[in-house]
């Protein structure tokens, strides 16, 4: 039996959010949180393995009280328990701090049940640096594949498990050893709807809630601000592409429109081409 976690992070969403004109940074009280995207292929990741396999999928998260949301959107994808880490000295975590602060969590898990594999998304739409995951496989001294985009065989007898990593013209075939951690790509499988039964458990489901103070051996200068070393100098939004033509009107008129551009186009590059 499977004990399968999987570091999940509730995000703004990215597609509607907006930026401050005046700081430069994303004005997150503009959009909705949702979980993230990736952390969600890589829950449904741990619930087939759960079916196929069987054992137990728990989620593990760091953030304020209201990421309690996307932990019962887990729930509602299949996953069993649900773990968040909560505490304003967690605030203005960078990377290496979230790493440390979610590997804390993890080994408090195993002390509850130990763990076989750790799953995460591949990034975090709003920092799309990839490196948590990795970090917490450094800090736990365990395998970490990142790109992974299927999952061929787990055998936890024998203590290990085969995958396939993404390339840029294919992908590679690996075996490693149990326990270990993978960062999944998006397409390593398709999120369905939730079954209604899975809504229902959700809506009634209260997450385990830690503050700093339940984690045993932490080092506070390790977290937040204080273990965060990166420091950003500068953010600032892309500039608005210049010109650009609105098109309107029936399909067919929009097909007219776009040929007569195309054509404008080619015979000024033709006309430039030939004064050459």
């Amino acid at each position: 039996m499977l004990h399968i976690v999987a570091c999940i992070k509730q995000v703004p969403d990215t597609k509607v959010i907006k930026m401050n004109p005046k700081t430069n940074t994303m004005d997150r009280a503009s959009a909705p949180a949702i979980l993230n995207p990736y952390d969600a292929h890589a829950v449904e990741e741990a619930v087939r393995l759960k079916n196929k396999y069987g054992g137990t999928v728990s989620v593990v998260t760091m953030g304020p009280p209201p990421a309690v949301k996307a932990i019962r959107k887990c729930i509602e994808i299949g996953a069993d328990e649900g773990y968040m880490i909560s505490d304003r000295a967690f605030a203005g975590a960078d990377t290496l701090a979230t790493s440390y602060a979610l590997t804390k969590a993890i080994n408090k898990i195993s002390e509850i049940k130990p763990i076989d594999l750790i799953i995460c998304g591949k990034m975090t739409i709003d920092g799309d640096t990839g490196q948590v995951g990795p970090g917490i496989a450094r800090r736990l001294d365990i395998p970490p594949l990142t790109s992974v985009n299927q999952v061929v065989e787990v055998n936890k007898e024998e203590g290990f498990m085969v995958v396939h990593r993404k390339l840029e013209d294919g992908h590679e075939v690996i075996q490693t050893s149990l326990p270990c951690l993978l960062a999944v790509e998006k397409e390593i499988n398709d999120v369905p709807y939730s079954s209604f039964p899975n809504m229902l458990k959700a809506a009634r489901y209260k997450p385990h809630i830690w503050s700093v103070n339940d984690l045993d051996g932490i080092d506070k200068k390790q977290l937040g601000l204080k273990g965060s070393p990166t420091i950003v100098a500068k953010v600032w939004a892309p500039p608005k592409p210049e010109g650009g033509k609105l098109i309107e009107g029936s399909t067919d008129e929009k097909v007219e429109q776009i040929l007569s551009i195309v054509l404008e186009k080619k015979e000024l590059f033709e006309e430039v081409r030939g004064s050459e």
